[in-house]
């Protein structure tokens, strides 16, 4: 999938192992959005963000969290004053699933304006 294909898909209910992405699989999508990387262990997908000040983390994190619930796919995030480091995997899936991808683009998409 392209990355415009990414932006554009919605996350679908995803339950159990055959939906895990393999790590080729991954690695291949990972050239679609911009700066996020795998976790060692394949099961997760993840970036860190900066920003200015914190009132421009926290409208980033608002943001983030509006898509989340409009997709039902939540990201793990951990926020500071000027950084918000995020985490997406399928729990339902014990890894990385294509929703975890479109979620991503749709982060990048937020930041592009």
């Amino acid at each position: 999938m392209t990355k415009a294909e990414l932006i554009a898909a919605h996350c679908q209910p995803r339950k159990g192992a055959e939906h895990a992405l393999d790590r080729a699989r991954c690695e291949t999508l990972c050239s679609q959005v911009d700066g996020w990387a795998l976790a060692d262990d394949g099961k997760s997908l993840h970036k860190a963000f900066r920003f200015e000040d914190f009132h421009r983390t926290m409208g980033f994190v608002n943001a983030v969290a509006y898509m989340a619930n409009r997709e039902d796919h939540h990201p793990d995030m951990e926020v500071g004053y000027n950084y918000c480091r995020m985490r997406w995997s399928t729990h339902d899936v014990g890894g990385i699933s294509l929703n975890d991808f479109v979620c991503a683009a749709k982060v990048d998409a937020l930041l592009a304006g």
